[in-house]
């Protein structure tokens, strides 16, 4: 989850910090079988915070990423 504020909630624990959120998609991209990573931003998070939690899973190899919750942007 990504809140208003850009604070990243990995499993209800938030996160210090994108060095952490990075430890945790290392963790993901490191499994042989990798789990999906669920990405559920605030609607009043900037853009920016999602692109940067997105940019990291890419670069570090993460291969399975979703975007949830995505009803609350439809008007």
């Amino acid at each position: 989850f990504i809140d208003f504020d850009g604070t990243v909630s990995w499993d209800g624990v938030a996160l210090a910090g994108m060095p952490a959120v990075e430890a945790k998609l290392q963790e993901v991209a490191n499994e042989p079988d990798q789990s999906e990573v669920h990405i559920k931003p605030n609607k009043l998070v900037d853009y920016g915070a999602v692109a940067a939690v997105m940019a990291s899973a890419q670069r570090l190899g993460v291969k399975k990423m979703g975007m949830v919750g995505n009803e609350q942007f439809v008007k």
